[in-house]
């Protein structure tokens, strides 16, 4: 990109980020290499061996960060919806959860990603699982349609993050949930950092810090907003960006909170 990061509007950083993980979807070299978010294991995220094994194997890109599955709490029956839900790891995970008498939507700006997603719902059986084009600041759901939102490395991507949270809002049920995987800052990233397009679109330059995102929650509404930080992840961060120290600025962290069942219009 020649336009700088700090000058470039929200849809151009869009159409760079879904540039990169189309990229990735057709399996093509991305401008972060092989790093950034693309490498790291089921295992060293948090997924069980069951869970490797229950979702394709072609669902599993690498791209997370934490396993939001494992926080989300899902019962039988229950509708779930997944922010970028890239090849649809965790949407496939979740729709064993709720079973036959449940629904998991995806949701997806990458039009390689969604016929990727597709086609392992196809193959494998999936049956419960819809994938919808649509970007996270504007979600293609009905209002208070949602019990359960899960994300993974995703929101941290969204230059405008606030309106993530609003769409969340407005598509939860009330006394619904949100129940993320994503990563945020300990500190302020340095110049070089914020500023780098492969570190922005390698879930690292576009990471809020905690107070931020807590911040942002309450002022939509949310409560019981809970953020816990893994200082272990740092062991896999550090991989993203080689020799840079990125783990001393950035940690992976579960972020859920809950939409109040006498929800404020």
């Amino acid at each position: 990109m020649e336009t700088k990061l700090a000058e470039s509007s929200s849809e151009a950083i869009r159409e760079e980020v879904r540039r990169r993980y189309g990229a990735t979807a057709r399996g093509e070299s991305s401008s972060c290499g092989d790093e950034c978010c693309t490498s790291t294991s089921a295992e060293t995220l948090g997924y069980s061996t069951e869970q490797s094994a229950i979702a394709p194997e072609a669902a599993n890109l690498g791209l997370g960060c934490g396993n939001p599955v494992a926080i989300a709490s899902l019962q039988p029956a229950q509708t779930v919806l997944d922010l970028g839900s890239g090849a649809g790891f965790d949407c496939f995970l979740a729709a064993r959860a709720v079973g036959p008498s449940g629904m998991v939507i995806g949701v997806d700006m990458t039009d390689d990603m969604l016929v990727k997603a597709r086609e392992n719902a196809q193959k494998n059986g999936f049956t419960n699982v819809e994938f919808r084009f649509g970007e996270i600041e504007s979600l293609p759901v009905a209002d208070e349609s949602v019990d359960v939102i899960i994300s993974n490395c995703v929101i941290n991507l969204s230059p405008e993050k606030l309106r993530v949270f609003k769409e969340a809002y407005r598509v939860l049920k009330p006394g619904g949930r949100l129940a993320v995987a994503d990563i945020v800052a300990t500190a302020p990233l340095p110049d070089e950092v914020r500023g780098d397009w492969a570190a922005y679109t390698g879930c690292m330059a576009g990471a809020s810090q905690v107070r931020e995102l807590e911040q942002m929650l309450e002022a939509v509404g949310f409560q019981r907003v809970r953020i816990a930080p893994k200082d272990t992840s740092r062991s896999f961060i550090r991989e993203w960006l080689p020799g840079s120290r990125i783990e001393d600025y950035l940690v992976s962290a579960t972020i859920e909170a809950v939409k109040p069942t006498a929800a404020r219009s």
